[in-house]
């Protein structure tokens, strides 16, 4: 069977070329009418993709004309129809924020990667944190904290020195980025279904933004993080290159 293929490329001229020859090759179809949809570009691009997609049926495949490209299979211009048939489909929850600002205006955003919290001024931030609506931590003073899904425990989550998780492990990683008290403290893990709530210190004098895989609120003073099992992203990887092996892969490099 011929499957029918959307194909969708970030604004970088590598991959508006890419998707010309593609479609040329291929063909093209609207992304509410294909089976599959091709994303072409690098790791943002592709998280994009998927949040514009959530609501479609087709699964999401994507093939590297970016950087890092982690979520993204080898780019080929050849036997592109053979690849998806033959393709392994991963499911990724992502994560939900609600996050309230300092004039109590609320914002509700969707993360696959990562919901993370930065201070967004000269002094370190002060955060309390909640688990399950249990007081976990009565004050972390630090630059910033982030709670990862395993899809996204490679990309800022690894940066700031937090575990790579399996994608079946079902467990999420809570991060601390340059702790100061407690001192070193890295962060825990947690099960899936844990509810997150981070309450910001002394808001005014220790500003904090909030943000999820990109889109950010300023001055927050609360942030609620949990996962969305309601949302179910599937993505297409090439046989014996999936985000299992990919996870396990980057751990012994």
């Amino acid at each position: 069977m011929t499957l029918k293929i959307s194909f969708l490329a970030s604004d970088t001229g590598t991959a508006q070329a890419a998707r010309g020859a593609l479609v040329t090759r291929y063909g093209n179809v609207d992304k509410e009418e294909a089976d599959v949809i091709v994303a072409l570009g690098g790791d943002g691009f592709m998280l994009s993709v998927l949040h514009g997609t959530q609501n479609l049926a087709a699964p999401v495949y994507g093939m590297n004309r970016g950087t890092i490209g982690f979520l993204m299979n080898e780019y080929s211009e050849t036997g592109l129809q053979e690849r998806l048939a033959e393709a392994v489909e991963e499911v990724v929850n992502p994560l939900s924020m609600k996050a309230i600002d300092r004039d109590g205006k609320s914002y509700d955003e969707l993360a696959i990667n990562e919901v993370s919290l930065l201070r967004a001024g000269p002094q370190a931030a002060k955060l309390r944190i909640y688990i399950d609506e249990r007081l976990r931590m009565e004050e972390l003073v630090c630059d910033g904290a982030l709670l990862a899904t395993p899809a996204g425990s490679t990309a800022y989550n690894y940066s700031a020195h937090g575990p790579i998780l399996p994608i079946g492990a079902d467990v999420l990683a809570l991060t601390a980025m340059a702790a100061f008290r407690p001192r070193r403290w890295r962060g825990a893990l947690l099960p899936k279904a844990a509810k997150v709530r981070f309450e910001v210190l002394d808001p005014q004098k220790r500003p904090v933004m909030a943000d999820a895989d990109g889109r950010s609120v300023k001055y927050v003073v609360q942030v609620d993080i949990q996962s969305e099992p309601s949302i179910a992203h599937r993505i297409l990887f090439d046989p014996g290159h999936g985000l299992e092996e990919r996870l396990i892969r980057e751990q012994f490099v």
